[in-house]
């Protein structure tokens, strides 16, 4: 039995004169799905995310959220979804509780049902001994883990999350990790846009890797790892810059390298089988010294490099 999408569109596209900012996106998200989008900052994700939650209209294509036209029945999606967005949309004169209790207001939630609430989401979020403090005396972290709750105090059906922990510290990534994770066991479907590796493979369940406005690959993330076979990614800097681009070639013709690309500055990066047995034939192959030599299992970001020739911080 197919399951009911919450997410459904075919050949969206925003373009910005010559720029296209989402070229041809093909999606088909099931309901209850906690659905990626990885990829570098400007690759489109929030452009896709801003047309989807009713906030930009697009340039063509079809899209439905929730069984609703994106733009025929924008009102009606909007009743049913939650946003947060990438810059923070808080109110700095009021306290975390006097702000969320703003956003339950505008969405016609009477008192007694969002006061228990309220105090509830900011005790997950470690923000409770602060409820009545004024948000403009938060940090950065704490402002960001407020604007999440201020986008579900409501119980939406569908939550929109746009690069919610950037520029969060290991801690406060891990707090809002829990809480997304959590939010989702109501069967919520929720929508994740991150340029963070760890952040993708550790909270989709599926995902689409998005670059220059097309996804480029798509899967769950222990899929899109596996794609790249059983080897290990060994990488390494060498000092002789020019000797770069022959020593990748050199590499790639080993039997066992699957590919060897260039990666920022310095960086090469292989996919070796049995790497750290090989490292005395690949140094061998390599000429030079190599510095900083690591070997690791494959990642969501060697799939990017694997796909692009670059990595996915660039």
């Amino acid at each position: 039995m197919a399951k009911t999408l919450a997410i459904e569109t075919h050949n969206l596209r925003k373009y910005y004169g010559e720029i296209h900012a989402v070229d041809g996106i093909d999606l088909a998200i099931p309901k209850g799905t906690l659905f990626g989008f990885l990829g570098p900052n400007g690759a489109g994700k929030t452009t896709t995310i801003s047309i989807l939650s009713t906030m930009l209209p697009k340039t063509s294509g079809d899209a439905k959220v929730l069984g609703f036209d994106v733009e025929k029945e924008a009102n009606e999606i909007r009743k049913r979804i939650g946003l947060c967005p990438q810059d923070l949309v808080i109110y700095p004169l009021l306290t975390a509780r006097e702000n969320v209790h703003l956003i339950a207001q505008m969405h016609g939630i009477v008192r007694a049902d969002y006061k228990e609430r309220t105090d509830e989401l900011l005790g997950q979020m470690n923000l409770l001994e602060r409820a009545n403090s004024l948000a403009k005396t938060f940090s950065g972290g704490m402002k960001r883990r407020l604007n999440v709750l201020m986008a579900v105090i409501h119980e939406p059906e569908l939550l929109f999350l746009d690069e919610p922990t950037a520029g969060l510290d290991p801690q406060s990534r891990r707090v809002v990790w829990d809480f997304i994770k959590g939010f989702q066991k109501k069967n919520a479907t929720i929508i994740l846009t991150t340029h963070y590796m760890d952040e993708a493979d550790d909270l989709s369940d599926e995902l689409v890797i998005i670059d220059h406005g097309k996804i480029i690959e798509s899967g769950k993330p222990k899929d899109l790892k596996n794609r790249l076979g059983e080897g290990d990614i060994v990488e390494f800097k060498i000092a002789e810059l020019d000797q770069r681009a022959e020593i990748v070639e050199r590499l790639k013709k080993l039997d066992f390298v699957k590919w060897a690309n260039l990666a920022g500055k310095q960086l090469i990066k292989l996919n070796a089988l049995g790497g750290l047995k090989r490292i005395s034939e690949i140094i061998d192959t390599v000429k030079v010294k190599m510095l900083d030599i690591s070997v690791h299992e494959n990642t969501l970001e060697d799939v990017f490099l694997d796909l692009t020739g670059k990595e996915l911080r660039e």
